[in-house]
Order: C-alpha cells, then structure tokens, then sequence
C-alpha cells in the first residue's frame, strides 16, 4: 500500500518515518508556491556534493568480486562541493554520484505487524531533459538510516545545470505487512555520494 501525501505527513508526526531536515511546508500556502508533497510522494532536494569517477589506474572492474563497493568508490572519486553560484554543469552522456540532503531514517518498530519501506525515483520534469537520478535498486528498505545516493547521468542532448537545493528525485513510502528482521546494507549510516559516513570520506580522500 502506497501512502499518500497526509499519509506520509501523519508517519513524519508519529516517527514512523524520518526525513531531515523535513520538507516543508506541508500544504500550498501561497497559490503557485511548490509544496514538496505530491498526492503520494514527496520531492527529496540535491546535497552540495558530487563525486566524479576517475578512470585512471582502473582497468576493469570485477562486480561479482566481494568488497567494499563505497571505499572503491571513494577512493577513484574527486569530489567536489557544489553551490549556487559554482553549480555543477553534466554533460550529455557523463556519469556522476550525488546525494540526497536529506537524511531518510525507516526504523522497524519491537512490536506490531507493519513497517515501512520506499522508494526513489525520478521526477518527470528532469527526466525529460534526459536525467536520469538512479539506475535500478530504488527500494529503501525497513531499517535504513543516512542520506541516498543519486546515481546520475545524462541522457540527453544538452548540458544541465545541477544546483544543491534543487527538487532531484521524489520518495514514495509503502507499508510493509510484517516485521522484518534487521539486515543492514553496506550503506546503512552513509553521508556521501560515495556511500560512506561522512568522517570515512574526510579520512580517506
């Protein structure tokens, strides 16, 4: 069951689900003011963060080998922060990490007989100048805590312009029938683009 936008408000207020800071405001309060609430999802907003793959020193890389996909990732990355006044310009066919500035927390309750998961997914009006914010695996599982990474490329034709603060993906939140137990990513508490706690990346990049 997919909850709607007063749904997903009565879960913020009951901290079934956290989502920080919180988007606001909650209803339209000016006529033409966006409101991040659509009638069953909710606009998530670009962090001041975007890390670039180098290709340098990479011949290949081998997906079916276990490890800390994160650290690799980190480790043949430049980051760089982001502004409005210094945004980030992608061109078209070029591939980068985001994230998203908030952080979306789902606990699992000790008792009950639901939960809630979601989803990431794209906004049409970016999605049609050829972006395209995550590959595959949108779900946000029971559980999750930290910030989502934006798997980002442009399809399109023409450069775009990606500012921090701008509305870059939407989260939809569903019930989940049970309570699950607890199976924590490799991703779980991440912070960066890359997928690690922010204190790893300052260490390591």
């Amino acid at each position: 069951m997919i909850l709607c936008n007063l749904e997903i408000q009565r879960a913020l207020d009951e901290g079934r689900l956290i989502i920080f800071p919180e988007p606001k405001p909650r209803i339209p309060e000016v006529a033409g003011q966006h409101c991040p609430y659509d009638t069953h999802s909710v606009d998530l907003t670009l962090a001041d963060e975007i890390s670039i793959p180098i290709d340098e020193g990479v011949a290949s890389i081998d997906l079916a080998r276990p490890g800390k996909v994160a650290s690799f990732i980190n480790r043949n990355s430049a980051h760089r922060t982001i502004s409005r006044d210094q945004p980030f310009n992608l061109g078209p066919r070029k591939f980068v990490l985001g994230r998203t500035l908030e952080r979306i927390v789902l606990p699992i309750p000790s008792e009950g007989d639901t939960c809630l998961a979601a989803r990431i997914e794209g906004k049409s009006s970016r999605a049609r100048f050829g972006l395209l914010v995550h590959f595959t695996a949108p779900t946000v599982h029971p559980g999750f805590d930290g910030t989502l990474t934006l798997e980002m490329i442009n399809l399109g034709d023409w450069p775009l312009i990606l500012s921090p603060g701008m509305a870059i993906a939407q989260l939809i939140v569903e019930q989940v029938m049970g309570l699950p137990y607890a199976n924590p990513s490799q991703f779980q508490g991440q912070e960066t683009a890359s997928g690690l706690p922010s204190t790893e990346q300052k260490s390591t990049s």
